[in-house]
């Protein structure tokens, strides 16, 4: 079986729709389980201290996937509609009635035989193919202006995002990681002054966190991407260069995440939270190295695996965007416990 036919399996409009509506089930386990863990770590490096560490992590963690939620869903109340989300799909029905109509639409114009062909194209209507299925009609449906229409609804073509679309998703996905982030700060706050720990320091570090998580590892990587994709654009229209396929794109942009937001991006973070961030909170900028305020370590390269993912969403890869939550929900749960990794005994 080709690797073609697998990626046209899991970018089917259905497959993603399962993807995306199981996603907040999987987000709220594995956050927990993520919860649990350093709970587990937290008291036994502190047990004096363990019971007011476990309420700190679950509100964090329960702020950083309330707000996730809200991010990718949006809002309703009442049956109204208060806000739209950031990763809304339509439901199964309606997504149902759309592929119906196609296949309906090609049967009433292409006269079709085959039995194994038609009942592929039945199942088209309700759920997604199996890539069987799939290589079945890529291979014995006859070419036509009618099939090109059917395939456009039910097994689309990666869409290549012109420089509009392109800084439209870099601002989507920016957003997106941009609300769990400040959901795990507020959430932290929140936990500290329910646990009486709360103090300018330890407001400060979250705030401070929350600034190295958003710009190190989601925002500068994501202008990175968008940059690289915008020049490529460019040289191509220009006939420097020949169009990218999938996968060139997927290298330009991660060498773009790679320039600006890998390689600057704990930089930039870590120098404004000396200039700004400290003197704002009445905290002194004790050393002279710019990396003693936070250095970047293991999990954070770990964390760039969300900046493979938008790649692969710019590349047009759609599957990998139920993922993002996850990705981002880390980056938020940090920020919210004020991580600090430099501290030495103080952390």
């Amino acid at each position: 079986m080709k690797i073609s036919t697998l990626c046209k399996y899991i970018d089917q409009p259905m497959v993603l729709n399962k993807l995306d509506h199981k996603m907040p089930v999987l987000l709220i386990g594995a956050g927990s389980g993520f919860g649990i863990l350093n709970s587990v770590k937290d008291s036994k490096k502190d047990k004096k201290h363990s019971r007011s560490k476990f309420v700190q992590n679950e509100v964090v963690i329960l702020s950083t996937i309330g707000a996730s939620l809200l991010g990718t869903r949006g809002l309703k109340i009442g049956g109204k509609k208060i806000f739209n989300g950031l990763m809304e799909r339509v439901h199964i029905t309606e997504l149902q009635k759309v592929q119906t109509k196609a296949v309906n639409r090609f049967l009433a114009e292409i006269n079709i035989t085959g039995v194994d062909v038609k009942s592929a194209l039945q199942t088209a209507k309700l759920k997604e193919l199996s890539p069987k299925q799939i290589e079945l009609l890529q291979n014995k449906l006859p070419e036509s202006p009618a099939k090109q229409k059917l395939f456009s609804v039910i097994l689309p073509e990666k869409k290549n995002l012109n420089s509009k679309e392109i800084f439209f998703e870099i601002k989507r996905l920016s957003l997106l990681g941009l609300i769990p982030v400040a959901g795990g700060v507020a959430g932290g706050i929140v936990a500290d002054k329910i646990t009486h720990t709360n103090n300018r320091k330890g407001t400060a570090d979250k705030v401070k966190e929350g600034l190295y998580q958003y710009l190190a590892n989601i925002f500068l990587c994501n202008v990175g991407a968008g940059t690289a994709l915008f020049l490529s654009e460019k040289l191509e229209k220009a006939k420097k260069i020949k169009p990218l396929t999938p996968m060139k794109k997927l290298a330009v942009i991660l060498a773009g995440i790679t320039a600006t937001g890998i390689v600057g991006g704990s930089y930039i973070a870590n120098f404004v939270s000396k200039k700004c961030i400290n003197p704002l909170f009445g905290e002194r900028n004790n050393g002279k190295g710019l990396y003693n305020e936070r250095k970047p370590e293991a999990l954070d390269i770990v964390l760039h695996a969300d900046d493979i993912a938008t790649a692969g969403i710019l590349s047009g890869f759609k599957w990998i965007e139920p993922a993002l939550p996850f990705m981002y929900f880390i980056s938020g749960y940090r920020a919210g416990t004020g991580y600090r990794n430099n501290r030495g005994a103080e952390s």
